[in-house]
């Protein structure tokens, strides 16, 4: 084979162009291998406010740019390629992508996890017009508007919460007749004065214009349909860790994200999770960052037992 490194980096986001940025800057021989084009979701989002030093925000794909190019000039690889096989197991571990095999004596899964869709006409051409999936990172747009949540459980419960010290009023829609979330996110949730829950609740259309106008509900009980006005909906029924590829590889949660703690150390020696597709509590641009640097100082650990 004629590629090999010491370092492979599977997802170019966040998470993977900082893991890159520092081990390359350590001294080892680093790639990363991106399907599409650097930063992954963050690169669909037009304006990133919460990630420190840009005080009057970025646009995502900017950013990504940045963040690429701060790992490129020490020396890291970048190949956009699709990844179609991997051998975590083996010594060194094999990664079989679209552009030929590549040897890794380390490998970073850096491959993310994508928001669970409501699958209805127009969503896509909506994000950013009014469909949204993140309430941290988009709820400021809605700032003294009306809004949705649409789902049931802690997420869903979170963003209610966070958009209502930000909206006029948060409607949360959810399909059954009561929310799965924790006992601390219901009483809070009830207490809150501008949120108002929507039960049995089916969303079958996005009414729009331009932008999001309201839902078309369908009462799942009565069969009743009925509109609710809202400027923007935040879709919280879940995430889908992009973690196909493993076939059974890696320790996977009962949600399918790869287990590995906060030194992203996963199941197998010199394989490790950072970002959005490993267990963890918060999922942002900053702590996928931040688990880039983490995993750089135990694969540098790794390497030198290795020698």
């Amino acid at each position: 084979m004629e590629k090999r490194y010491d370092v492979v980096i599977i997802g170019g986001g966040p998470a993977g162009y900082s893991a890159a940025l520092y081990c390359v800057r350590a001294g080892f021989s680093t790639l990363v291998l991106e399907m599409l084009s650097a930063g992954g979701q963050m690169s669909t989002t037009t304006q990133v406010d919460n990630y420190p030093g840009f005080e009057d925000g970025i646009d995502g794909f900017e950013l990504a740019e940045k963040m690429q190019a701060g790992a490129e000039r020490f020396g890291a690889v970048s190949e956009f390629a699709e990844v179609t096989g991997l051998q975590l197991a083996s010594s060194p571990k094999i990664i079989s992508t679209s552009s030929g095999d590549v040897e890794a004596r380390t490998v970073v899964l850096a491959t993310g996890a994508a928001p669970r869709k409501l699958e209805l006409a127009d969503e896509e051409e909506l994000i950013g017009r009014g469909v949204a999936y993140c309430a941290t990172c988009d709820g400021m747009y809605y700032k003294d508007k009306v809004v949705a949540v649409a789902g049931g459980g802690n997420s869903a419960a979170a963003d209610a919460l966070t958009l209502s010290k930000i909206c006029k009023k948060v409607y949360l829609v959810h399909r059954r007749d009561s929310l799965r979330a924790g006992k601390g996110y219901l009483d809070a949730l009830t207490q809150a004065k501008n949120i108002e829950f929507v039960w049995n609740a089916q969303i079958d259309r996005l009414l729009h214009e331009e932008k999001l106008t309201g839902l078309a509900l369908t009462d799942r009980v009565t069969g009743k349909q009925t509109t609710l006005a809202c400027d923007g909906v935040f879709v919280a029924i879940g995430r889908v860790p992009n973690t196909a590829l493993l076939d059974g590889q890696l320790a996977l949660d009962a949600q399918g994200y790869i287990e590995a703690d906060e030194s992203t150390r996963t199941s197998l020696p010199g394989v490790f999770a950072a970002g959005d597709v490993r267990t963890k509590p918060l999922r942002q641009i900053v702590t996928a960052a931040a688990d880039g640097a983490v995993a750089s100082k135990y694969i540098e650990e790794y390497l030198q037992r290795q020698q």
